[in-house]
């Protein structure tokens, strides 16, 4: 499967963090609390090597309590700073306080702290940055690469943010990796296989939440080979002839998926891993 992704774009992103790495005090990295590994750029941790870090898990009010919990000791075990955060729902301190803290453990002083927020498409970089602000002041958008230039707002009479957009690397030799960026909306849903990445997805709910499809779509199989065809059928979608709509019925799983109404779903769990596949490489 081949995945296109603006690469111009992302080369002249990771272009411009190279310059300005110099120019900040620390980095608060933001991922995907429901796949907090596939969602970093593992690109970074080389280029982030001697700056005071912070991973945020953002989104962290839709995936599963237990298993965010594993992932912060896990990220914090590699002595990296993490937390779990809601962009929608957490308060502004819950945020701003770590980011002093840190700054302040590593003798840094408050009154000139400079922060750059970097993660790849659509993990909330711009909803991160309005709630430090306390305003509106980053384009938000449900669709991947909303921020395409940096900027800097002052969140802070003593805080100075950069907002950069998302960068995605190369290519991804794990075709799980793929299929989970897809399901969060990481990549453009134009380009996308939709109904593998939906059977994909029912697969994992299947495996994780196994009464999640019986909840929402009222669906009793087993089968992920079936969720498509059963979702349809339940919410009267079909084309002429009396054929099935199985097209926009993943369209509405991974919508809904991606908007919480599946209930609180973690896609990855830290003893888990990436599972390289051999046989296929998805190309961005």
């Amino acid at each position: 499967m081949t995945i296109q992704w603006f690469p111009g774009h992302m080369a002249k992103a990771r272009r411009e963090l190279l310059a300005r790495l110099p120019q900040v005090d620390m980095v608060l990295e933001v991922a995907d609390a429901r796949v907090p590994a596939a969602s970093r750029n593992p690109d970074l941790a080389q280029l982030l090597a001697g700056k005071l870090h912070l991973v945020v898990l953002n989104k962290a009010d839709l995936a599963s309590i237990q298993v965010t919990d594993e992932w912060l000791c896990d990220i914090r075990s590699r002595d990296i700073e993490a937390m779990a955060f809601s962009a929608i729902s957490d308060r502004r301190r819950k945020l701003l306080d770590p980011i002093r803290k840190l700054a302040t453990s590593k003798a840094k002083s408050i009154g000139s702290l400079r922060v750059l927020v970097l993660g790849i498409p659509n993990v909330g970089k711009s909803a991160i940055i309005n709630k430090l602000v306390g305003r509106r002041s980053a384009a938000v958008g449900a669709r991947p690469g909303v921020t395409r230039g940096q900027q800097w707002v002052r969140a802070t009479k003593n805080l100075m943010i950069l907002d950069t957009p998302g960068i995605l690397w190369p290519k991804f030799a794990d075709k799980q990796t793929g299929f989970k960026l897809a399901a969060i909306g990481a990549i453009r849903e134009e380009i996308l296989p939709l109904e593998e990445v939906a059977f994909w997805l029912s697969q994992q709910l299947l495996r994780r939440a196994p009464l999640t499809l019986e909840t929402t779509y009222d669906l009793t199989s087993s089968d992920a080979t079936t969720v498509l065809t059963g979702i349809a059928r339940r919410r009267g979608m079909y084309l002429s002839g009396g054929r099935l709509d199985t097209e926009r019925a993943a369209a509405m799983l991974i919508r809904e998926f991606q908007q919480g109404k599946l209930g609180r779903i973690s896609l990855e769990t830290p003893g888990e891993g990436r599972q390289a596949n051999d046989d296929e490489e998805f190309m961005v």
